[in-house]
């Protein structure tokens, strides 16, 4: 994480601040001056720990639910934890051996539908949250392979495989009529031409082609234009796995019901989810593993979460996806961030067919 200044805290302050952050993640409730004062290694007093609260409050960075309470973390008192007092985060052993054993078997090697399930399943139950994993649209896969196969009533099957190994099929609807001897010399001529290219390379290649050599290939160019263009369009959704959601009715944070129920309505809709993981990973694209916290979500019905999310990419640089966490605020912010980067990265390095090697 990029650590920016925290020049106003000095080291009690640090010391006081860091602990309620902590203390408050650990047990979801306010921290008291009386359990401050046990934990100072400076021995400070009740009083002067109660007057250090009283600026971090006014600055913005803490809170109370009541006058007599404790405080607790407010949104900006995270931003600044995450911010200032993580560094350079490291899984642990018990994490990463956890992490290689559920991901780098043969079935989750071999299928990348299984990978990405178990993935967003194990994000879930480091997490104890809500694991996601979103893969790129099919217009982004790197063709590997391409059929065409004819079916009754203009429709025809589209059968593509990436160069990660990712299958699809989907039936697709074409107002021409075409023999499968045509069909079969479009997926020849695609594969031959244009394996390494992504689908959405493809259709805008065989556009400029069709413009340019009209004349020589106007009718062949034409069925490869229209059937790519149609598998696109039938097709261009990115996957979403969505594991964990029930772990939100066990949490204290989420004990007011109208917000639960938001949350459950928010992660049925997976464009939603694209977009929620899209936009949290664009707003920090210098950073591996981008977090949004509470206000600083756009949603409405995250503004009482966090997002933890990385993108993945081949070596290149083409996306494959993205990962992520959801919970409430109270989150093990050092813990998560290092289980994400992990996984983001074993997963693209996966998908990418290199060495499965635990990192």
């Amino acid at each position: 994480m990029t650590k920016r200044s925290g020049n106003r805290f000095d080291d009690r302050k640090r010391e006081i601040f860091a602990t309620i952050v902590k203390d408050h993640i650990a047990t979801g409730q306010p921290v008291g001056s009386f359990a401050l004062a046990k934990q100072s290694r400076e021995n400070l007093s009740s009083a002067t720990i109660r007057n250090i609260c009283a600026e971090l409050e006014d600055e913005g960075y803490l809170t109370h639910p009541h006058t007599s309470a404790g405080r607790l973390p407010t949104d900006r008192g995270y931003r600044f934890y995450v911010d200032n007092f993580i560094g350079s985060t490291k899984l642990s052993r018990a994490d990463a051996a956890r992490i290689n054993e559920r991901l780098l078997d043969e079935r989750s090697l071999a299928n990348p539908e299984v990978l990405m399930e178990r993935t967003s399943r194990l994000l879930s139950q480091l997490s104890d949250n809500v694991g996601i994993v979103v893969s790129s649209s099919s217009s982004r896969d790197i063709l590997q392979h391409i059929e065409f196969v004819r079916l009754p009533d203009s429709r025809i099957l589209v059968i593509t495989v990436s160069s990660a190994g990712r299958v699809q099929d989907r039936v697709v609807r074409i107002d021409a009529e075409f023999t499968q001897d045509e069909l079969n010399s479009t997926s020849r001529y695609l594969v031959e031409n244009f394996q390494g290219w992504t689908l959405a390379e493809i259709r805008d290649e065989l556009l400029l082609r069709m413009s340019e050599e009209k004349a020589l290939y106007d009718q062949f160019l034409r069925n490869a234009v229209l059937l790519c263009s149609q598998s696109l369009q039938e097709g261009d959704q990115p996957d979403v796995f969505i594991e964990g959601a029930s772990n939100i009715i066990s949490k204290p944070d989420f004990a007011d019901t109208e917000r639960m129920r938001a949350l459950f309505k928010m992660f049925e809709q997976k464009s939603r989810i694209v977009k929620i993981l899209n936009e949290c990973v664009e707003s920090a694209r210098r950073e591996a593993v981008a977090v949004r916290i509470g206000s600083e979500n756009r949603f409405a019905d995250l503004r009482g979460c966090t997002v933890i999310a990385s993108p993945c990419v081949y070596p290149g640089g083409v996306a494959v996806g993205s990962i992520g966490v959801v919970g409430p605020t109270r989150l093990e912010y050092d813990r998560l961030i290092a289980v994400v980067d992990y996984i983001a990265r074993l997963f693209e390095r996966t998908l990418d067919g290199g060495s499965a090697r635990t990192l």
